[in-house]
C-alpha cells in the first residue's frame, strides 16, 4: 500500500535553509572566511572578554597543525631541489645570491625605518614610566638575556636531527637537508629510490596542508578574539603615532621598494602579489608566517619560480629575511630613544642600524624573536628593557602587518634569485650557440685534403 507524500514541515524547511547557508559559507574563498572571522573575533573579544580569551585554543590548535606539517614538507623539498641541481657549485651560488640579497634589502629597510621615525619624531613625551609599562613588564621575563650566537650556531647544526624535527628547528633542518641533497647529487642514480620516497612524502604533505588551510578561519577567530580580549585598545591613543609610522614604513616597503626591485629584475610584481595575496592575508591575521610556508612554495612554483629555487630560498628567508620585523625593530628603537631622551644624532642612528643588521640575522629559532632582538639592540645602545613593555600592548597590531610583509618579502626574494639564475642560463646559452667566426675556415681547411 502506497503511503501518501507528507508535505514538508516548517522545521524541515528551516533546517534545509540553514544547511544551504552553511554550505554557501564553506564554499566562500578562504580570504572572505578569514575576514568574517576577524569581525566575529573582534566582537567576541570586545563584548565577552572571558570567552574571547578562552577561544585562543582555536588559534593554538591551528598553529600546531601548521607546525606539525612544515618540516615534513620543507625537508624533502629542499633535499630534492638541491639533489637535482646541475652541480654543487650552483647550490653555493644560489645560497650566496640569496644571502647577499637578504643583507642588502634588510639594510635598506632599516635605513628607511630609522629615517622615517627620526623625521616624524615619534616617542617624544611617551609615558615610558607609566602604569601600562609596569603592568606589562612581567611579559619580558626570560627575554632580556639576549641572543647567544654560540647557541645559534649549535642550533643551526644540531647533534640529533630527530630532536631538531621534534623542536621545530627549521634552520637545523635546512642545514641537514643541504647535506643530504649534496650527497644525493654526488652519488647520482643510486639515490633515485630515496628521491622517489621523498617525492611521495612531499605530495602527501601538500595534501595535508590543503586540509589544514581549510580550518584557517577558525584559527583567525581564536587569535583575534584573544588579542582584543587580552590587550584591548587602551594603549592605542598614546602609541598611535608609533603604529602609524610602522604601517607607513611597511607601506613604503611594499609599495615603493619592492616594486623597484621587481622592475629591476623584470618580475611582474602585481601578478606576484595577486598570486600570494590570500596567503599573506592569512599570515596577517594569524600573525604567523609559518602558517603559510608550505602553500606559499606551491603558489610561487605556479607563478613560475623553479621548485629548486623556491624550496631553498623561501625557508632560508624565513630565518634571515624578515623585512617587516626589522622595520618594526628600527622604528621601535627610535621611539624608545626619543622617549628616554637618548642620543638620536646621525652617528647614533647609524650605530643603531649596524647593531640591528647583525642581530636581525640571529633571529632564527629564537622564541619571541622580534622582542628579543629589540631588547638586545636596546641594551647595546643604552636603552632599558623596561621601556619595551610599553610596546607589548600594541604589539599584536603591528605584528600582523610585519608578518604579512615578511611573506611578501620572501616571495619576492625567491623570484629575484630565480630571475637572476634564468638570466645567467640565458647568457650562457647565447654564448654556447653563438657562431664562431673561425669555424667555417677551419672546416674548409679540414676538407681540402680529402678533396
Amino acid at each position: 500500500m502506497d503511503t501518501p507524500n507528507t508535505p514538508p514541515t516548517s522545521t524541515d524547511a528551516s533546517a534545509a535553509r540553514h544547511s544551504g547557508f552553511l554550505r554557501r559559507c564553506l564554499r566562500m574563498p578562504i580570504g572572505i572566511q578569514s575576514i568574517i572571522a576577524v569581525g566575529l573575533g573582534a566582537l567576541i573579544g570586545s563584548f565577552a572578554p572571558p570567552a574571547g580569551e578562552q577561544m585562543k585554543i582555536l588559534g593554538d590548535v591551528f598553529l600546531n597543525l601548521v607546525q606539525v606539517v612544515v618540516l615534513p614538507l620543507v625537508f624533502p623539498l629542499i633535499v630534492l631541489g638541491i639533489a637535482r641541481m646541475e652541480s654543487v657549485k650552483k647550490v653555493g651560488r644560489i645560497a650566496g645570491k640569496a644571502i647577499l640579497y637578504f643583507e642588502l634589502v634588510t639594510t635598506v629597510i632599516l635605513l628607511i625605518a630609522v629615517g622615517l621615525a627620526k623625521f616624524t619624531g615619534i616617542g617624544k613625551g611617551a609615558p615610558v614610566h607609566g602604569a601600562d609599562a609596569d603592568a606589562d613588564a612581567d611579559d619580558l621575563d626570560g627575554l632580556s638575556r639576549g641572543i647567544d650566537f654560540h647557541e645559534l650556531v649549535l642550533h643551526a647544526v644540531p647533534k640529533n636531527i630527530f630532536a631538531a624535527f621534534g623542536e621545530g628547528n627549521l634552520l637545523g633542518a635546512i642545514v641537514f637537508a643541504l647535506l643530504v641533497g649534496v650527497a644525493m647529487a654526488a652519488i647520482g642514480e643510486k639515490s633515485e629510490p630515496f628521491a622517489t620516497v621523498l617525492e611521495s612524502v612531499a605530495a602527501v604533505m601538500f595534501k595535508v596542508v590543503g586540509y589544514v588551510i581549510r580550518v584557517a578561519p577558525l584559527g583567525v577567530l581564536g587569535f583575534i578574539s584573544y588579542d582584543v580580549a587580552h590587550y584591548g585598545f587602551g594603549n592605542l591613543r598614546s602609541l598611535l603615532g608609533f603604529i602609524a609610522v610602522v604601517y607607513a614604513g611597511l607601506a613604503i616597503v611594499v609599495g615603493v621598494l619592492f616594486p623597484l626591485i621587481a622592475t629591476l629584475y623584470r618580475i611582474h610584481y602585481v601578478d606576484l602579489l595577486k598570486s600570494i595575496a590570500g596567503l599573506a592575508g592569512i599570515a596577517f591575521v594569524t600573525r604567523s608566517s609559518e602558517s603559510v610556508l608550505a602553500p606559499l612554495m606551491g603558489k610561487l612554483e605556479a607563478f613560475g619560480v623553479s621548485r629548486s629555487t623556491t624550496s631553498f630560498v623561501v625557508p632560508l628567508g624565513y630565518s634571515f629575511n624578515t623585512d617587516g620585523s626589522v622595520l618594526y625593530q628600527a622604528a621601535a628603537l627610535v621611539f624608545l630613544a626619543n622617549a628616554y631622551g637618548a642620543d638620536t644624532s646621525l652617528p647614533a642612528l647609524l650605530l643603531m642600524v649596524g647593531v640591528l643588521v647583525i642581530l636581525s640575522k640571529g633571529m632564527a629559532g629564537v622564541a619571541s624573536a622580534s622582542i628579543v632582538v629589540l631588547i638586545t639592540a636596546g641594551n647595546s645602545i643604552g636603552l632599558p628593557a623596561e621601556g619595551i613593555a610599553l610596546l607589548l600592548g600594541v604589539d599584536f597590531i603591528v605584528d600582523m602587518a610585519r608578518t604579512g610583509v615578511n611573506v611578501i618579502g620572501n616571495s619576492l626574494a625567491a623570484a629575484v634569485v630565480d630571475s637572476s639564475e634564468n638570466r645567467r642560463e640565458a647568457k650562457r646559452g647565447a654564448r654556447d650557440t653563438a657562431p664562431n667566426p673561425a669555424e667555417p675556415e677551419a672546416t674548409a681547411l679540414q676538407k681540402e685534403p680529402a678533396q
